[in-house]
């Protein structure tokens, strides 16, 4: 459970910089991480309908948002504590993950969230600066980014690879994206939106004023609040009327 805000309550439209998520916050899957995950079980020995499976989905869901290495170093940690076995089935699991769903984005199952990138361009036309971040590896994120025709929507999209290999729940990729841009003077000056429990979480640990979850993804309302949202909102489309801009 993330602490109460400490500050006074936030003014949306000093916003300055807006960190969004990706899968699940401006862009629909349609549960692809699942469909991913499944092929990069099977290619680690773990077949759909066992209790194993069942076990680390279970874990996939529940760290939607999380970087997905580090969700992979958990399922497939060494039984005899090896840091380096880990590690290489770790990365192993995550090519096949990464494959797999780069391969299901080439076949045209992804899409913007409605009203996303709208969203986006009224943000930028009113001054606000946006990156766009994801817990997938970089060459996953710009397979998206080239499947929608989202290269130059924005300035700046960061990786967990762009922060320093620590994705969410880390605060790393969104204080990262303020030191990259300039954009903000204070952190209360920057607004995250994202659909997971790991989004709000980074968000607050990041100290942005606003923190806004998102139902069109993977955690519902009851996850979003328990895990520090200031805002849940019904998607992105919403968020520049939240920060003042119309």
């Amino acid at each position: 459970m993330v602490s109460p805000l400490t500050h006074p309550a936030p003014h949306t439209g000093d916003i300055r910089l807006v960190v969004l998520d990706m899968a699940g916050t401006t862009v629909a899957d349609g549960g692809l991480v699942e469909l991913a995950f499944d092929t990069a079980a099977r290619r680690m020995g773990v077949e759909p309908g066992t209790p194993r499976h069942a076990e680390q989905l279970a874990y996939v869901r529940a760290t939607m948002g999380e970087s997905k290495i580090s969700v992979f170093r958990h399922l497939f940690a060494d039984p005899d504590g090896d840091p380096r076995a880990t590690e290489e089935a770790a990365q192993r699991a995550n090519r096949a993950f990464e494959t797999a769903y780069g391969t299901l984005v080439d076949a045209g199952r992804i899409a913007p969230v409605p009203g996303a990138r709208e969203a986006i361009e009224a943000l930028q036309a009113a001054g606000r600066t946006v990156v766009l971040t994801t817990g997938f590896a970089r060459v996953t994120q710009d397979a998206i980014l080239d499947a929608l025709g989202w290269r130059d929507l924005v300035a700046r999209t960061l990786c967990p690879a762009d922060a320093g290999g620590r994705g969410r729940p880390y605060p790393d990729m969104v204080l990262t994206a303020l030191l990259h841009t300039g954009a903000a003077d204070d952190v209360a000056q920057i607004a995250v939106a994202g659909d997971t429990s790991y989004d709000m979480i980074a968000g607050r640990r990041s100290g942005a004023a606003v923190v806004a979850g998102v139902r069109t993804g993977a955690h519902d309302t009851a996850q979003l609040r328990a895990a520090g949202a200031t805002h849940v909102l019904d998607s992105v489309a919403e968020l520049p009327a939240l920060l003042g801009v119309v």
